[in-house]
């Protein structure tokens, strides 16, 4: 079996899938078979034959250049761009969290690490009605440790510090921080940084500048965080 990664983030938009995209490049640079996967993944376009892409998917296959098929990486793909509980109930394909994990072990047995990412934050419902599952029952069920993903501007010590906290009142692991959209200098960004590892008493791990094309971890320090 693999070992794994669960990246989330502070809230939807803070670049979950670009740093996941820089981290599967980082494996395929050193010749490591590792793989992508989403539970659910709203937000998406369709092609001409009617069925949906996994955007997400193609981004990470595009930026890291990972051979893995796009269908290995997201069991439920939806075209309207809510919460995935919000998406499923209006297209009727509601999650089903034995047939999330059963996908996931399989890439699991295909690959030698896998990097899943959530939708949205932590705090995030896969599905709401007669049952209930939350993005944390993926996480807890697939025993998987946490990286978080923040923005580096405005904001991030409240987002980044209240994200922490949920997860240690739940009892999620988490490994580190990484900020994206970082700029060196600034002095907002740089107090953020200082600020959130005092506050969490997490490290950040490496700092994504707008536009990066490569993720300023050492490969030794990447491999680290999966188990």
């Amino acid at each position: 079996m693999s070992k794994n990664l669960f990246v989330t983030g502070t809230g939807t938009d803070v670049g979950k899938t670009y740093v996941a995209g820089l981290i599967l490049k980082k494996f395929q640079e050193n010749k490591k078979n590792a793989a992508y996967f989403k539970a659910a993944m709203s937000g998406n376009s369709r092609r001409p034959d009617g069925n949906l892409i996994p955007g997400d998917g193609v981004f990470v296959k595009h930026m890291s250049s990972i051979s893995q098929p796009l269908e290995e990486m997201c069991p439920y793909i939806y075209e309207t761009a809510v919460s995935p509980h919000l998406a499923a109930r209006l297209e009727g394909n509601p999650v089903d969290l034995e047939r999330v994990l059963q996908c996931f072990y399989q890439v699991c047995s295909r690959y030698e690490y896998v990097t899943a990412e959530g939708s949205g934050g932590i705090l995030c419902p896969l599905r709401c009605g007669e049952k209930n599952i939350w993005l944390e029952d993926f996480i807890r069920a697939g025993n998987l440790k946490c990286l978080i993903v923040a923005d580096g501007g405005l904001g991030t010590i409240n987002a980044v510090s209240l994200t922490a906290e949920y997860m240690k009142s739940r009892g999620l692991a988490a490994s580190g921080i990484i900020f994206n959209r970082f700029e060196p200098g600034n002095p907002l960004h740089e107090d953020n940084l200082v600020m959130c590892e005092t506050v969490t008493g997490l490290k950040v791990l490496a700092c994504v500048k707008k536009g990066d094309k490569d993720l300023d971890l050492s490969f030794q320090a990447l491999e680290a965080l999966y188990c």
